[in-house]
């Protein structure tokens, strides 16, 4: 039976990808990926290139980013249709998503609007801040701790009481409400608590305290923030 697969390839250095996505990938007929600029190929799939078969048919689309929920589900719903025709005609067929589907990844759009129709299957992959743990050879969290993943687009209430109530903070997105941030952490003193990784397990990965930086600079879009509270 042909499926839909979502797979996680991981935050960017190809060697990062599981063996089952490996697999996955050269079984496919068919793989989409988001359209880059200027015609380029995509982050996910430049990870993924060096398993990509040569027979493999690449379709490239447009996702949207954009605030318009409109917008963006008219879009999902014609790639859906389009990946639910090449299922039904037989095709294995594939969805490229970076770090780990199930984490803020557009297939998960996808996959809802295609689990009641076709057969949908997701294979995990490493997320960003898990291989940012390993890469500081630090724990996430260790015995009674807590941990909370959330983007930086969230509310200042809401990610304020995220810092408050918990030892350990992943945040993501946080190129984008940067200023934001910084500011919710230096009131709290928690600067340098917090490290700041640009372009996770990239050649130009960067690692730097919060207190490296001024509320101002404009970071990567691929970084993210890790808030430990208690040194490891």
């Amino acid at each position: 039976m042909a499926s839909f697969y979502g797979i996680g390839v991981g935050p960017g250095d190809s060697e990062l990808l599981t063996v089952k996505a490996i697999n996955t990938i050269k079984n496919l007929d068919v793989l989409y990926v988001p359209q880059a600029h200027k015609g380029s190929k995509s982050v996910a799939e430049r990870i993924a290139a060096p398993y990509l078969p040569a027979t493999l048919a690449i379709k490239k689309r447009h996702f949207p980013m954009v605030k318009d929920w409109d917008t963006k589900m008219e879009s999902w719903r014609k790639i859906a249709d389009e990946i639910k025709n090449d299922v039904q005609q037989g095709k294995n067929v594939g969805f490229l998503t970076l770090g780990d589907p199930s984490v803020y990844s557009t297939f998960s759009y996808l996959a809802d609007i295609l689990i009641p129709v076709i057969d949908v299957q997701t294979i995990a992959g490493i997320s960003s801040f898990s291989q940012i743990a390993a890469s500081l050879s630090i724990p996430l969290m260790l015995d009674e701790e807590s941990l909370e993943v959330v983007p930086a687009t969230a509310d200042k209430e809401k990610l304020a009481k995220v810092i408050d109530l918990n030892d350990n903070v992943v945040i993501m997105k946080i190129a984008t409400n940067f200023k934001k941030v910084y500011q919710i952490l230096k009131e709290r003193k928690l600067l340098d608590k917090t490290v700041i990784v640009e372009n996770a397990s990239m050649a130009n990965q960067r690692v730097q305290r919060l207190t490296e930086y001024s509320a101002d600079d404009q970071l990567p879009y691929f970084s993210t923030a890790l808030l430990k509270k208690k040194e490891a």
